[in-house]
């Protein structure tokens, strides 16, 4: 009789116990004083901060820049979507997913708040869907099945006519949003085709940092975001909501002990076939390299367009800046020093989400007027340097030897103003090019947003970031050669020599 008392309070304290785990599973979870990495705005980053307060967060923007960390030792563990985990479990097997979840929550199509009749619309949709059971299909096909190759998308038809649907997506959280194959694929992807065929509109997809997705519904350059975006009181504030699609855990990510070392045997056979496999993973497979190519021609685009169009802007700047008339001076003065004093990035955004945010505008377009800008304020104060350094006789020497004023400077000052300028300019025209890099913040696929994309599908952080690095040297390379080709000619010596060998 004791001995059944004693297994009837051991079931009891058992059953206690898992109730306590599902309940209060997250204080389970020791991080105090641990490095927490989250994902900036996202669920992850509100869970963790609310389960775990005595830690140091360390915020990030992708999902494989925080497995890096893990992996490297950077950190103790990342909170984010248990399905975006499981992927990177998947591709990382030194780490593992933490159980109990720390919190659970809605995943749901976010809109802008004075669209309700479209969130109307999409209501219906997804009771629709979920009453006909093609919500649980895609659950299924999607989140359940912990793949090791991505599912395949169906082919859709895109509506020949009607209103387009424009909507916003952030194409690195595998298995809701990701590129597979060049092409957009996931739950998210497959939902909104669902939606866009249901409601007769064309779809447009346009892949952004997450972080600019709220942006972009707010200037309504989207009419809605869908990846994988939790629903929270805080953002509930700055958008509206559809029902939930999805009810997602967060759970926590930490490293494994770390695998005893072997010794190293055969260590160069052993790194070439890592480079060669790296190289196929990274470049060959699902033809990636098509990615490579489009980021390399639109940061090439970018980086010359925009060069050209902010000497030509410095140019009239600088000959503002020089005026007498304070009318003229003035303007240039504030333009230099506000635009100077304004990061980059924070004038792109302004420009996309502000200045343009009623116009359906290229972002390419944008990010060309938006460095033009910033590069013409660097511009005009060189070639006002430039044009000083050159002594004030030599112009009034021309003039009295009967030429005019414009004819003087274009034949005496601007040749050896140009020759003094250029090794500032060259310099500028570098940072140009590498600052180009956060364009992926209005939607242009850049050469690093390909290194993003590529990462996010394999993990693979290093062969990426010095592929990337090397296309950056190459550009730089190539356009400093034109400088230094220029600075050459323009050069009375080289000048003398090449009549005179």
């Amino acid at each position: 009789m004791r001995k059944i008392f004693q297994l009837f309070a051991l079931g009891l304290w058992l059953i206690a116990g898992a109730a306590w785990a599902q309940d209060g599973g997250a204080r389970q979870l020791d991080l105090a004083g641990q490095r927490i990495v989250v994902l900036t705005g996202s669920a992850g980053d509100h869970a963790a901060r609310k389960h775990f307060p005595g830690a140091h967060f360390i915020e990030m923007n992708t999902a494989s820049d925080a497995a890096l960390a893990l992996s490297t030792g950077k950190a103790e563990a990342f909170v984010f979507d248990k399905s975006v985990l499981f992927n990177l479990v998947e591709k990382n097997p030194q780490l593992h997913i933490v159980e109990p979840a720390v919190d659970r929550l809605d995943v749901a199509a976010a809109l802008n708040k004075d669209n309700a009749a479209l969130q109307a619309e999409i209501d219906a949709l997804l009771a629709a869907l979920d009453q006909e059971g093609e919500l649980q299909r895609l659950r299924a096909k999607w989140l359940d099945s912990h793949y090791s190759t991505p599912p395949t998308m169906p082919r859709f038809e895109n509506a020949a006519k009607g209103a387009v649907l424009r909507v916003g997506t952030s194409a690195q959280y595998e298995p809701f949003s990701f590129y597979a194959h060049g092409k957009l694929s996931g739950l998210d992807i497959e939902l909104l085709h669902l939606i866009a065929q249901r409601l007769k509109r064309r779809l447009e997809i346009i892949d952004l940092q997450f972080e600019a997705l709220i942006p972009a519904l707010q200037a309504k350059k989207i009419d809605l975001a869908l990846a994988s975006i939790n629903v929270t009181d805080e953002r509930k504030k700055l958008i509206r909501y559809t029902r939930p699609y999805v009810s997602n855990d967060i759970n926590a990510l930490v490293p494994t002990t770390p695998p005893v070392a072997e010794p190293e045997v055969g260590a160069l056979a052993t790194g070439l076939r890592g480079v060669a496999e790296s190289f196929r993973s990274n470049i060959m497979l699902e033809k990636r390299y098509l990615l490579i190519w489009d980021g390399l021609k639109t940061t090439v685009i970018i980086s010359v367009f925009s060069v050209l169009l902010g000497t030509l802007l410095g140019g009239l700047v600088c000959f503002m800046r020089m005026s007498a008339r304070r009318l003229l001076s003035l303007p240039a003065r504030l333009y230099i020093a506000i635009l100077r004093g304004t990061p980059v990035l924070v004038l792109l955004m302004l420009i996309f989400y502000v200045v343009f945010a009623s116009v359906n505008i290229d972002p390419v377009l944008v990010a060309v007027i938006a460095f033009g800008l910033n590069f013409a304020a660097y511009s005009a104060e060189i070639f006002r340097t430039g044009i000083q350094g050159v002594d004030k006789g030599q112009m009034e020497a021309g003039i009295a030897l009967g030429f005019t004023r414009v004819a003087t400077f274009v034949h005496v000052v601007l040749p050896q103003t140009v020759h003094r300028i250029l090794p500032v300019f060259k310099g500028e025209f570098i940072s140009l090019v590498k600052m180009t890099s956060v364009v992926g913040y209005i939607a242009v696929q850049d050469l690093t947003k390909a290194s993003d994309i590529i990462r996010s599908r394999t993990f693979d952080a290093f062969f990426p970031l010095l592929m990337i690095a090397l296309l950056y040297f190459l550009i730089s390379w190539v356009l400093l050669q034109f400088l230094e080709y220029l600075e050459r000619v323009t050069d009375p010596k080289y000048g003398r020599e090449a009549r005179h060998p």
